[in-house]
């Protein structure tokens, strides 16, 4: 993770962008990207989408990555720990139960 987050911010950096990027307009990014990956799956089912539009979808999933991981930098969090925190969280809220069969 920590690669991969530093390959974005020195490629915002090279660029001189940090600049122009401030916490409301990231979070707008993240959600314009993420309905941009939407869009792909609209009026289609999931194997239909993919088999159309894979490239795209791996592109904005791409995007949305980029602009979150510039968003947690911006405010000072640390992604691992969060998703960590997170992770913990959700697993008290939603155990696993022995008994449940998965359905996936």
């Amino acid at each position: 993770m920590k690669a991969i987050q530093k390959k974005i911010l020195d490629f915002r950096d090279e660029r001189d962008w940090k600049k122009y990027h401030n916490e409301k307009d990231l979070a707008i990014s993240i959600s314009l990207e993420a309905n941009e990956l939407l869009e792909n799956f609209q009026w289609r089912n999931s194997e239909e989408a993919i088999a159309k539009s894979e490239q795209n979808i791996k592109e904005e999933i791409a995007d949305i990555l980029i602009y979150l991981v510039q968003l947690a930098d911006k405010m000072g969090i640390n992604l691992e720990e969060e998703v960590t925190n997170k992770l913990v969280k959700n697993a008290i809220k939603y155990p696993v139960s022995k008994s449940e069969e998965k359905e996936f």
